[in-house]
C-alpha cells in the first residue's frame, strides 16, 4: 500500500480526542512513506491530518471540485491540488489514486463518502481496504446499524469483513495493509433461493 484516502469531517467535532487521533494517524501514514489523498481542505479533521502529514515531509493531494476551492478553504500547501467537475468526479478521482480508504469522524459527507466505498466493494467495484478509525467510538452507532441490517436480513454477515476497524491508528493500517477481500457469498436472498 502506497496511497490513503481519507474521508473525515470538515469540523473538528466535540470532542478533543477526534483532533488528536486524527493527527496521530497523519503520524504514522507519514511514518509509512504513504500518501495521502483526501477532499483538499484545510480545516476541520481533513485540515488536521493533512497539516500532520506535510509537517512530517509527507506528500497529500487534495481533490476538489471546481468552484468549492474558495468555500472549502483548500489548504495552500499541498503537494498538488487537483480540480475535479464534481463530486461524483470527486470520489472517482480518490478512489483511482488510493490503495485504501479510511473514514475519521465526520458528518453526512463522510458518510456518504464512506457508504459509497463500501457499496462498490460489496458489489466488486474494487477490492481495496476500507478502515474505520473509530475514535472515542465514534461509528459505534454505525457499526450498530449494519448489524441491525444484518439481523433483519438486508446485509450478510460477511459484508463486516468488509471493513477494517480499530482506534489505533499503528493497528488500523497493520489491518488495511494484510487485508484479503472476504467471500462474500450471494447478495440477493431471493435469487439465491430461486436458483435451488
Amino acid at each position: 500500500m502506497k496511497s490513503i484516502c481519507i474521508y473525515a469531517g470538515s469540523n473538528l467535532g466535540n470532542n478533543p480526542e477526534y483532533a488528536k487521533k486524527a493527527r496521530l494517524l497523519g503520524e504514522a501514514i507519514a511514518s509509512r512513506g504513504w500518501r495521502l489523498v483526501y477532499g483538499g481542505s484545510s480545516i476541520g479533521l481533513m485540515g488536521e491530518i493533512a497539516e500532520k502529514v506535510l509537517s512530517l515531509g509527507g506528500e497529500v493531494v487534495g481533490i476538489m471540485p471546481k468552484g468549492m476551492v474558495l468555500g472549502e478553504m483548500a489548504h495552500p500547501h499541498l503537494t498538488r491540488l487537483i480540480e475535479v467537475d464534481g463530486m461524483h468526479a470527486r470520489k472517482e478521482k480518490m478512489n483511482e489514486l488510493s490503495d485504501g480508504f479510511i473514514a475519521l469522524p465526520g458528518g453526512i459527507g463522510t458518510f456518504d463518502e464512506l457508504f459509497e466505498i463500501l457499496c462498490w466493494a460489496q458489489v466488486g467495484i474494487h477490492h481495496k481496504p476500507i478502515g474505520l478509525f473509530n475514535s472515542a467510538g465514534y461509528f459505534d452507532p454505525l457499526l450498530g446499524l449494519i448489524q441491525h441490517s444484518i439481523d433483519h436480513e438486508f446485509t450478510n454477515q460477511s459484508n463486516l469483513d468488509l471493513l477494517c476497524v480499530s482506534d489505533s491508528p499503528e493497528t488500523l493500517l497493520d489491518k488495511m495493509t494484510v487485508y484479503t477481500p472476504p467471500d462474500l457469498g450471494n447478495k440477493w436472498r431471493q435469487l439465491g433461493k430461486q436458483v435451488q
